[in-house]
């Protein structure tokens, strides 16, 4: 019975802390919960939000990628220097995606074949991709581009919908199907607990962690694309410090660090707590080294209480 009780608290733990988060917030502050602020919330933390999807498989197989930020800056650069060329919209896209599947897959070669520990080759490609971004840009900003393209992150359904809420919604629902329906996701579950035994049972082991590590890279390249068409220009330093909050949106979602175990409803409703973190201290105006603190504390004690919860299992 106690058990149970633990592991409803636990499930239930993110939904009840976004409902705290907003319940104080709508007091605290007048602006809150206007239908303007809420769509605005949803606007920024679509970056977030997107790539958090992919951390969450990549944190789901007891992996990590400490690169997302320098992944978007290099699609989100490469994308908008070919728009400013003359390129038509969509080929610069699929190209922005495809600077995003070739980081990912360079992460997934260095992982899955060449043992390289997640944690280490993704911060070195954390480097490469942010030192390929200033280098091609001249750490410059990419300006002069096209309305259309702009119109991408700016345009609004019904004229109050941003359009990439409803790209994070249909994401969402896609990768959840992936992760709760596929040979795949179950197989991306079975090598967060457990690689050798996976391994046993007949899983490529390699082949799921390359595939799964493009997708990160796909993902993290739309995210960097919606954020140059928000934006309206292409910043070689942009997402800097963003994988922070990417992690912490899994985290406090209920991704265990250890593998084996997490949502993408989760990883949403941990983009939307970060999303109303930082929203909550803007419009109380509280420093933004406030805010870095309580991402980090965030991070700290959301960690804590899993490993403290794998503790208990193991005497158990």
């Amino acid at each position: 019975m106690h058990k149970s009780f633990s592991q409803l608290i636990r499930k239930f733990a993110p939904f009840m802390s976004l409902f705290i988060m907003a319940l104080f917030l709508s007091i605290a502050s007048p602006y809150f919960l206007t239908v303007n602020n809420l769509f605005n919330i949803g606007l920024q933390m679509a970056v977030v939000a997107i790539m958090a999807i992919g951390q969450m498989m990549v944190i789901i197989s007891a992996g990590i990628d400490l690169s997302v930020g320098s992944v978007m800056a290099m699609s989100g650069i490469g994308t908008t220097m070919l728009l400013v060329e003359g390129m038509p919209i969509f080929p610069a896209i699929l190209i922005g995606l495809l600077i995003g599947a070739l980081l990912g897959s360079l992460a997934g070669v260095l992982i899955a074949w060449g043992r390289i520990p997640p944690f280490i080759a993704t911060l070195g490609i954390m480097g490469i991709a942010r030192g390929a971004a200033l280098l091609v840009s001249g750490a410059v900003s990419v300006t002069g581009l096209p309305d259309r393209f702009n119109l991408i992150a700016q345009y609004r359904v019904f004229g109050v919908i941003p359009l990439p809420v409803i790209f994070v919604i249909v994401l969402a629902v896609i990768f959840h199907v992936v992760l709760t329906k596929t040979v795949f996701g179950r197989h991306i579950f079975a090598i967060g607990n457990n690689p050798d035994a996976a391994r046993l049972s007949g899983v490529e082991v390699a082949k799921r962690l390359f595939s799964l590590y493009i997708i990160n890279g796909i993902l993290c390249g739309f995210a960097g694309i919606l954020l140059a068409s928000r934006l309206s220009t292409g910043q070689p330093e942009a997402g800097r410090g963003i994988e922070l909050d990417v992690i912490a949106a899994c985290v406090i979602g209920g991704a265990s660090l250890s593998g084996g175990a997490g949502t993408i409803l989760g990883a949403m409703i941990g983009a939307l707590i970060m999303g109303i973190l930082r929203n909550g201290c803007n419009l109380l105006d509280i420093s933004e080294f406030w805010q870095q603190i309580a991402i980090g504390s965030i991070i700290i004690i959301a960690v804590f209480a899993d490993q403290y919860q794998k503790y208990k299992k193991e005497r158990a």
